[in-house]
């Protein structure tokens, strides 16, 4: 099934679902990566940057700074589909919600602060009900 790439629908169909849990980043080795029960890397020049459950963390002894709520947008965007994230990232940058965004293959998931949750999803609920 290909992604949606129309923004109106894609904004109308906007189901934003928060995952039990508290997540975190840490960044290790490409090994450590590998062993390590990651929710989603990166691979980048400095290092592997895992997003895990804060639990996992702890129980592998990773430092981290902040802990953050893992929001999924449940609409099937296509990789290709343009405005969907410059409109989440407006809104809730205009509500002074920080946000780090991981475009999956079928949705994007945004990390946010978990004092600011609630409001996070209050904006993105407003984005798909309108003013």
């Amino acid at each position: 099934m290909a992604g949606l790439t129309d923004l109106e629908v894609m904004l109308q169909t906007l189901d934003p679902t928060v995952r039990d849990g508290e997540f975190v980043y840490a960044c290790v080795s490409q090994q450590a990566a590998r062993a390590l029960p990651a929710q989603a890397t990166v691979a980048e020049a400095e290092g592997w940057t895992v997003v895990l459950r804060r639990e996992d963390a702890d129980a592998a002894g990773l430092t981290y700074d902040l802990a953050f709520s893992w929001i999924s947008l449940s609409v099937h965007s296509s990789l290709e589909a343009v405005g969907l994230t410059a409109a989440f990232a407006s809104a809730l940058g205009s509500a002074g919600i920080s946000c780090n965004v991981l475009a999956g293959f079928y949705h994007d998931h945004l990390l946010v602060s978990i004092a600011q949750t609630d409001d996070a999803l209050r904006v993105l609920r407003g984005l798909r009900d309108g003013p």
